[in-house]
């Protein structure tokens, strides 16, 4: 049996490499002979140089705004009288047990791995059944880093379109955790065992303890602190907006000037995420109404880092790729994806649901897209209205 089981882990590790080696010549092969390898390791520098300076440094000062206005909020009893006031509709809305809305307030405030720090309270579980427990990890994910993304939205001009994206990455994590709510009570019943949790997520506060002292004391320290986590998500995105966003960019865009062709400057690339958006787009046209193919980048990205995906905003602007509708709809599934396919392990791993992984992703996957289909036809709604009066 042991033999076995080495030599599938054998097989395993060889195909593992060749399919790593084989998308490393596909990308360096296809970009390199498009654009040339002078100018291709010219534009992964200097992309990644500017990405880092104009766009990861601004989300980072959002995330440390962000971050302190959050931890006012807190500190000074705003989350409290909020859970107060709309705990209640949790039952009837995502059929959780009233306090899972902290979950929400928490995410919404940082990112996705807070709701971690929430389910380790022994207090807090045990308002919730054996089979909600798991749906924590998709409610918590659906509005991981909310403020930052809306405030990075509402930063470039777009209030409107930023709160319909609210609306409709709401609308979308409904979606997702009352699927995952019915997949997780069928394993259940076919008995799946729930595993012994890991160890809390480290670096993820929930913001939910209050300190001593005076009103300034309390006001500077919960500054300060606020501040420092936003510093910490600024700091924890740089490699997914270097890495990722970069990739993307690269099989986004075309040439700076295509006149003169490939020049190694920032954000050239040879247009591959596009041609494959022109083939899908009698599909994502009706339902997200993306203004161009480009476009398609943003929820691709978005799947993997949320942080790495608004990087990608300049440049459409700039570019005239995308309009109102598609700053609702970018908010909307950045907000309900918020990069789950690079957290809903690690949560759920954590909670003892390792085997519920593949039901939560899915479960999310179709959220994220709801949650897009959503924003646009309420954008679309707006506008008729508009029309009429």
């Amino acid at each position: 049996m042991e033999k076995v089981i080495r030599k599938n882990k054998k097989y395993k590790s060889i195909l593992d490499t060749l399919l790593f080696l084989s998308i490393m010549i596909f990308f360096f092969g296809y970009v390199g002979m498009t654009m040339g390898v002078a100018n291709m390791f010219s534009t992964i520098m200097e992309t990644a140089y500017d990405l880092l300076v104009k766009t990861v440094l601004y989300i980072m000062g959002i995330a440390v705004l962000a971050g302190a206005f959050g931890k006012l909020a807190t500190e000074f009893g705003i989350v409290r009288i909020l859970n107060k006031l709309f705990s209640r509709i949790m039952r009837p809305i995502f059929n959780l047990p009233g306090v899972a809305f902290m979950g929400i307030i928490t995410t919404y405030l940082s990112d996705n791995p807070a709701i971690i720090s929430l389910a380790k309270d022994k207090k807090y579980l045990s308002y919730f059944n054996e089979e909600e427990v798991p749906c924590l990890c998709n409610i918590g994910t659906a509005f991981g880093m909310g403020l930052i993304v809306t405030t990075f939205m509402i930063g470039k001009g777009f209030f409107k379109e930023a709160m319909v994206g609210n609306v409709g990455a709401f609308i979308g994590s409904i979606v997702s955790v009352r699927l995952m709510s019915r997949k997780t009570k069928k394993a259940l019943r076919n008995g799946y065992k729930v595993e012994t949790p890991k160890k809390q997520i480290k670096g993820m506060d929930t913001m939910l303890e209050e300190n001593d002292g005076t009103f300034f004391e309390r006001f500077l320290s919960a500054f300060l602190e606020g501040g420092k986590l936003g510093v910490d998500i600024g700091l924890s995105i740089i490699p997914g907006v270097l890495v990722i966003c970069t990739v993307i960019m690269m099989l986004t865009f075309g040439p700076a000037d295509p006149s003169v062709g490939y020049q190694g400057l920032a954000s050239e690339g040879v247009r591959l995420l596009p041609k494959l958006g022109e083939y899908l787009s009698p599909i994502i046209k009706p339902l997200f109404g993306f203004t161009s193919p480009e476009a398609i980048a943003f929820p691709i990205t978005s799947l993997g880092a949320v942080g790495a995906a608004l990087s990608l905003i300049p440049s459409f602007l700039k570019n005239g790729f995308i309009s109102g509708n598609d700053i609702a709809v970018f908010t909307a599934m950045g907000m309900c994806w918020s990069g789950f396919l690079s957290t809903h392990v690690s949560m759920l791993d954590t909670l003892g649901y390792r085997g519920l992984i593949s039901k939560a992703i899915s479960s999310h996957f179709v959220g994220g897209l709801i949650a897009g289909i959503s924003a646009h036809f309420i954008m679309v709604i707006l506008n008729q209205v508009v029309v009429l009066f």
